[in-house]
């Protein structure tokens, strides 16, 4: 049986494949069962077989900064030096010895913030894994309670206050800049940043990641949050913003989520 330590290794040697063009780094495809969500990117392996040829054109770097795993899912937090510097979540499902599924969420790069951190470093490597499933429990209620319903006042029920660090880009540290960054009123009235649905929480000891759909500034757009959770609380969070393009432009029919 496949160990989600051999599942891991099998997506670093794709996504470091993005760097050769080499399209036996797609070996760990089933390309018959693989199913796109990336709406830029054709179906099948094929069609990232053509893609990593196309990008390797640009000397390309990929620097895989955490990679974690959930039952049949691994994902990965990457940043990616093309043309121009990204950051990205790169989600894979297994069947078997074989990925048959992908979603991503990449934008770019951006910082220091504020604060002085990156949108990769911190810490790495997943801790308490006897806790995944609490830790996963906490972070779907803070998505749901105060994301999604914008329940402000429950911030600190799930936010250490005196030990949050943030990397996002245009946010500090602490409780105060994100109660600010999440009350912050788009021009045309409503929240700047809104959240409407949770698809999908993997989680792997003490790091969890949502992913959801909603609105930026009024803009279609899926949001990637890996939290670190301590002691009952976030107390470290990761993400990435993309919009969603229109329907006309993708380029395969299984949406972004």
């Amino acid at each position: 049986m496949i160990t989600s330590a051999l599942r891991k290794a099998k997506i670093c040697t794709l996504l470091k494949g993005i760097e050769t063009g080499d399209e036996t780094a797609v070996a760990c495809i089933r390309p018959d069962k693989y199913i796109q969500h990336n709406p830029q990117t054709h179906e099948g392996g094929e069609g990232l077989a053509a893609l990593f040829k196309r990008l390797a054109k640009s000397s390309p770097r990929v620097n895989i900064a955490r990679i974690f795993s959930d039952g049949d899912y691994v994902f990965g937090h990457t940043e990616y030096d093309f043309s121009t510097r990204r950051i990205g979540f790169e989600v894979f499902r297994f069947e078997g010895d074989f990925a048959v599924e992908h979603w991503d969420n990449i934008q770019p790069r951006m910082g220091p913030n504020p604060s002085g951190h990156s949108m990769v470093d911190g810490q790495t490597e997943a801790t308490d894994l006897d806790r995944t499933d609490s830790n996963r429990e906490i972070v779907r209620s803070f998505v749901t309670e105060v994301l999604i319903a914008g329940r402000l006042d429950k911030l600190e029920l799930y936010i250490d206050e005196d030990c949050y660090t943030e990397h996002h880009p245009h946010r500090g540290d602490g409780l105060s800049a994100l109660r600010a960054a999440l009350s912050e009123s788009a021009p045309s009235g409503g929240s700047a940043m809104q959240y409407d649905r949770l698809h999908r929480l993997l989680a792997e000891g003490d790091f969890a990641l949502s992913v959801s759909e909603g609105s930026l500034d009024g803009v279609h757009s899926s949001f990637y949050d890996l939290y670190r959770v301590a002691r009952g609380k976030l107390v470290e969070h990761w993400g990435t913003i993309e919009a969603i393009p229109p329907r006309t432009e993708w380029k395969n029919d299984n949406g972004k989520f």
